[in-house]
């Protein structure tokens, strides 16, 4: 039988191999965990996600923790400020973007609907389990996510495109895209 190993794609980069081993694939259902998430994988877009993750700790500090109800409020001030930090992403749209989605997901969550609720609606409640053997039968978008893609948009988020909405799922644990002879395949439920 085959040894078990991790997923190939976090390699053997200290942070890449904890993001893989404690974070990755398992299931997020807090609303304001999802939009943190949501938000970072959109500063992630067109880049490496190693490069988001090693500068995540700092867009947790300057980015109020990325609450939604702080981010909401920010003016041309606190944006420019943003836009001058070499810690984080520095790019416009997605500083701008990110202004924008605070506000469309505090109105979601002001009309008296769960963003949570909204986001798992996409994969029935319950994590998709794909089990994949390898890395190259992972595709980039999915049924789900441009439907994910398209209710969001119509919410008001940006950079929430389809292969953006899938990479977001397979980190909140809405799919399991471990490979199956990865020890966390199992671990997070994976049955093949």
């Amino acid at each position: 039988m085959r040894e078990e190993q991790r997923c190939s794609w976090c390699g053997d980069t200290p942070i890449y191999v904890t993001y893989h081993d404690e974070e990755w694939g398992v299931p997020v259902r807090d609303s304001r965990e999802l939009f943190a998430m949501l938000l970072l994988e959109g500063f992630q877009a067109g880049l490496s996600w190693i490069t988001v993750l090693k500068k995540r700790a700092h867009y947790l500090t300057v980015m109020d923790g990325l609450a939604p109800e702080k981010i909401a409020l920010y003016d041309e001030t606190k944006i420019e400020a943003l836009l001058a930090d070499p810690g984080i992403i520095r790019n416009k749209l997605k500083v701008r973007g990110s202004v924008k989605n605070a506000k469309a997901y505090l109105a979601h969550e002001a009309a008296g609907h769960s963003f949570s609720e909204l986001l798992w609606g996409f994969t029935g409640g319950n994590t998709l389990d794909n089990g994949f053997r390898t890395m190259e039968e992972m595709p980039t978008s999915t049924p789900e996510s441009d439907a994910m893609s398209k209710a969001l948009k119509k919410l008001g988020f940006t950079f929430v495109g389809s292969t953006i909405c899938y990479a977001f799922m397979q980190a909140v644990g809405m799919v399991n895209d471990h490979v199956v002879s990865c020890p966390r395949y199992r671990e997070l439920g994976g049955v093949k």
